[in-house]
């Protein structure tokens, strides 16, 4: 039917088709009228059409450059203007601004109200009124497969991933990942397309089954690990060693799930593990293992880790340490660097971190419960300056391990720092790459290296930067869950988890593995569907500078 017998049938087509686009047809298309309409764009507006594409009559197009798509269109009363081009089935709904230079690919859908803003004025000299300043444009790219709601604003700068899904109202100021579903003001993800309710569901239903074994044998798997009134590891090897941590590892499974172990006198235990603080330096050497003659005590490694594992122990049973830290506390601002510099930076990150942990730990304990000083700000000022800006690291990779040393020593150096006092992570971005980088390297931690420590390291440096932005968000996520799938398959019925793969269950694999759950489900919004939580050093509520 020709343009005229539409008319003559429907006296609003033409009016409809200004709102209603989608109704076009193939007469509209090739009518006389919108034949000239292109040709008058193509001479004025540098446009080209493909021949299946169309424009309403009362589009605005000022463009210098402008390419449309096959079986795309642009509503009545939409404007485009600037440097614009549309892959093939994109459409733009009435009253949509697209302005600068925008690259859509193919099947985007833009709707009423929305604004697209590929410049920007030049603000930053005060001593010029704004609109003398030059014009930047970096440009705005929205690849294939988006729909961007009504009312929507999307900046300069910005690219918008593959599939990605604009919420109605959104401001988007930084990059969407491909599929993510974003909202808000400024847009953050909300979820990933694919990853809604259903995988969701079975993430939920793994933790459910898995936190209700765990909290059903955790008391027998504490009494299998205990041998003439003392808890031991025999995960290594199957022989039993004993060290401060096994009992504390106990107390923090039991603690998980809101108890104390099975037969433990609490103010018996409170007080032993109390009087391991040594108090002259506040430092808390191991009772099972003799110190190297002449070392100092803030060398030796156990008495360092003990201020986390004997000290958050003794917080869970209700009490404090008895000294403050000195060794740590009472350092000049030049000794502490000094100490700090010093470190293995180089060669073993994952070392050095363990020092920075136990540092801020140990200032935590002083600030709550004795007296601090300025060896805070001294630790964080030598944190901001010696970060890798490019890895957003500390340390350095490794010949033989590559990103493995540094990245294990973030977690380390971040947990008792910044995610212990609640401060935000710097490079948190690049942080995110060079966690997921090593992730990937390690074909994400199968056979030997998929350990306790690997996963932990790779899943709380994630929760902890995403707490601060989106990025990357949804292949985290798929890490988590992923964590979440397998650890129901690692548990041993009445044994617990097993350290590494190929070890034997015991006390500090499934207290860091029930914890690497807990973070993993943590991060995908669903921690509340496991039942253990981390009271010790695995514990994640920030306790605040404020103390």
């Amino acid at each position: 039917m020709s343009v005229a017998n539409i008319a003559q049938t429907d006296p609003d087509h033409e009016a409809r088709l200004q709102f209603l686009t989608w109704d076009r047809t193939p007469a509209d298309i090739d009518s006389p009228e919108h034949k000239a309409r292109l040709a008058h764009w193509a001479r004025v507006a540098g446009a080209s059409f493909a021949p299946t594409a169309y424009v309403a009559a009362e589009a605005a197009i000022f463009t210098t450059h402008l390419v449309l798509g096959e079986q795309s269109w642009i509503a009545g009363h939409a404007l485009v203007r600037g440097d614009v081009e549309f892959g093939a089935h994109s459409t733009v709904n009435p009253y949509a601004m697209i302005s600068g230079k925008v690259r859509c690919g193919n099947g985007v859908r833009i709707a009423s109200h929305v604004s697209i803003v590929g410049f920007n004025h030049g603000f930053d000299d005060p001593s010029m009124p704004i609109h003398t300043q030059k014009h930047e444009s970096l440009g705005i790219t929205i690849e294939d497969d988006v729909w961007i709601g009504a009312n929507a604003v999307v900046l300069d700068g910005v690219t918008v991933g593959r599939g990605a899904v604009i919420a109605a109202g959104a401001v988007v100021s930084k990059d969407v990942p491909p599929l993510a579903i974003v909202g808000g003001v400024p847009a953050k993800v909300v979820r990933y397309r694919g990853q809604g309710k259903a995988n969701r569901g079975d993430a939920v239903a793994v933790l459910a089954r898995l936190g209700a074994a765990a909290q059903a044998q955790w008391p027998d798997i504490l009494a299998r690990h205990r041998e003439q009134g003392e808890y031991v590891s025999r995960e290594a090897d199957g022989q039993a060693r004993r060290s401060a941590r096994h009992r504390n590892d106990a107390i923090e499974i039991a603690a998980g799930f809101g108890a104390v172990p099975e037969g433990l006198d609490v103010a018996a235990t409170l007080a032993e593990l109390q009087t391991l603080q040594d108090p002259a330096t506040g430092l808390f050497p191991d009772p099972h293992q003799k110190p190297a003659a002449g070392q100092a005590m803030r060398d030796n490694g156990l008495a360092l880790y003990n201020v986390l594992s004997v000290g958050y122990a003794i917080e869970v049973l209700g009490g404090q340490p008895l000294h403050k830290i000195a060794a740590v506390e009472d350092l000049s601002a030049g000794e502490l660097c000094d100490w700090l510099d010093g470190l293995s930076w180089r060669e073993r990150a994952w070392s050095a971190g363990s020092v920075v942990d136990a540092i801020g730990t140990a200032l935590y304990f002083n600030a709550r419960y004795f007296s601090t000083g300025r060896t805070r700000e001294t630790l964080f000022g030598w944190l901001a300056l010696k970060q890798d800006r490019g890895t957003g690291l500390w340390g350095s990779p490794t010949t033989a391990e590559g990103l493995l040393q540094p990245v294990n020593g973030f977690y380390r150096l971040t947990r008792g720092t910044y995610a212990q006092f609640g401060l935000p992570v710097p490079q948190a971005e690049r942080a995110i790459d060079s966690v997921l980088l090593n992730y990937r390297n390690y074909g994400g931690f199968s056979g030997p290296t998929y350990t306790a420590c690997n996963l932990l390291d790779t899943i709380h440096p994630l929760l902890l930067c995403l707490k601060q932005t989106d990025y990357r968000r949804g292949e985290a996520e798929a890490i988590a869950r992923a964590v979440i799938e397998r650890a129901e398959q690692r548990w041993v019925a009445g044994e617990g988890f097993a350290f590494a793969d190929g070890q034997q269950p015991g006390l500090q694999g499934t207290e860091m593995w029930l914890s690497v759950v807990h973070l993993a489900a943590d991060l995908l919004g669903i921690a509340y569907s496991f039942a253990f939580v981390p009271k010790g050093v695995h514990r994640t509520k920030a306790v605040g500078l404020g103390l």
